[in-house]
């Protein structure tokens, strides 16, 4: 479909725990339909964990008549503060404490709701902005999560990623950062780098956008400087929301805004608390700023959340190589069941094909019932909150 210049379309809804909508309405919602419901007891406080792992669309989560105190967001502990309601964008996830303190001879809904264009992006963003990170929480003391102060440390690095919408290149649609849609080579990245194949990458991503160069296919990489702090700009200049994940690493959320980004917008970052997390959202007609310590060796993938976005290119890999080893060793060794392909095929040995083939064997149930969650991830869903 997306091959062929058609986009994924709209959700036709939402499930929850893979199980469709409570029939809260008989017009609406035929009969027969699965929903889940979570029985609690009156007077006691549950942690709720809610991921968005849908392929394109924001939601609003709430629990009817509840207020949800956020603690956590992707491994880091927040402020807690209470919200009627919070805007979870793909790939994110977040941990809320629900006080079951209302009517207990009531039921109470369970909503995650598509935003799709008409809401309030202002509001939205403002609320991104009010997550926080917990200064005093998080690890032993006297080493709380806020012992890290990341506005003393210089920027060693700078890239701005702009996205645009969807283009032509070669015949086929594609997605691209600073006007490069990525196009995985033969051979893996980090296998590439390990045994060093030659013309697998370039080490040439720009750090802007060049200015009125044709949108490309390449497989340029970021050089990035172990143990630097890499400064890493996203600018949507898409019409529709977006979200970006880094791999390997937690990324401070430092600053967001409508409009293009500028030299200037430096000026509005948050330099003492900001969150900690892996996926942030970018508003379209937007961009989000985030910090990184660049401590883990590896090849490590920037790259957007929305399905299609994605699979038409926009992505890019970071390269972290520590210049005193000289082996490039990663924290963990290669896997036993990697499989070499490419120009390293040879590297295949019968050792490694009995480990994959073994590991392939052990997730195939997994990876069907992935498939089938995927697939229908695409029909109205709402659930009861029973007490």
């Amino acid at each position: 479909m997306l091959d062929e210049g058609k986009e994924l379309g709209m959700p036709d809804g939402v499930l929850i725990n893979g199980k469709g909508p409570y029939r809260y309405n008989d017009s609406l919602v035929p009969a027969g339909i699965e929903h889940e419901t979570i029985d609690v007891h009156p007077g006691r406080t549950y942690r709720i964990r809610v991921h968005n792992v849908g392929t394109s669309t924001s939601l609003n989560f709430r629990i009817q008549g509840h207020n949800l105190l956020l603690v956590e967001t992707e491994g880091s502990y927040t402020t807690q503060q209470n919200y009627t309601s919070l805007d979870v964008h793909v790939g994110q996830s977040y941990s809320f404490l629900l006080t079951t303190d209302q009517n207990a001879s009531s039921d109470y809904y369970v909503v995650a709701s598509a935003r799709i264009d008409q809401y309030d992006k202002t509001l939205s963003m403002n609320q991104a902005r009010s997550v926080r990170w917990n200064l005093s929480a998080g690890a032993a003391r006297p080493n709380p999560q806020g012992s890290f102060r990341y506005s003393s440390i210089n920027v060693t690095q700078a890239y701005l990623l702009r996205s645009t919408t969807p283009v032509e290149i070669g015949g086929r649609r594609r997605a691209a950062l600073n006007g490069l849609s990525f196009s995985p080579p033969e051979t893996p990245l980090r296998l590439a780098d390990a045994y060093g194949v030659e013309g697998a990458y370039t080490l040439d991503f720009p750090e802007r956008p060049p200015p009125d160069a044709a949108p490309r296919v390449a497989r340029s990489v970021i050089n990035g400087t172990y143990r630097g702090f890499m400064e890493l700009i996203f600018q949507n200049n898409d019409t529709r929301m977006q979200s970006y994940h880094v791999d390997g690493y937690a990324v401070f959320v430092v600053g967001m805004d409508y409009g293009e980004w500028t030299e200037a917008s430096r000026g509005a970052y948050n330099k003492g608390d900001s969150v900690a997390r892996s996926t942030v959202q970018v508003y379209p007609g937007a961009w989000t700023a985030v910090l990184v310590s660049l401590d883990n060796v590896g090849f490590w993938n920037v790259r957007s959340q929305n399905l299609d976005s994605w699979y038409l290119g926009q992505e890019v890999y970071v390269r972290v190589v520590n210049p005193e080893d000289g082996a490039n060793k990663t924290e963990m060794a290669v896997p036993r069941n990697a499989l070499y392909c490419g120009q390293l095929h040879k590297e295949q040995t019968p050792h490694h094909k009995a480990a994959a083939a073994a590991s392939a064997a052990a997730v195939r149930p997994l990876a069907s019932r992935r498939q089938i969650v995927a697939s229908v991830m695409l029909v109205v869903g709402a659930l009861v909150f029973a007490s």
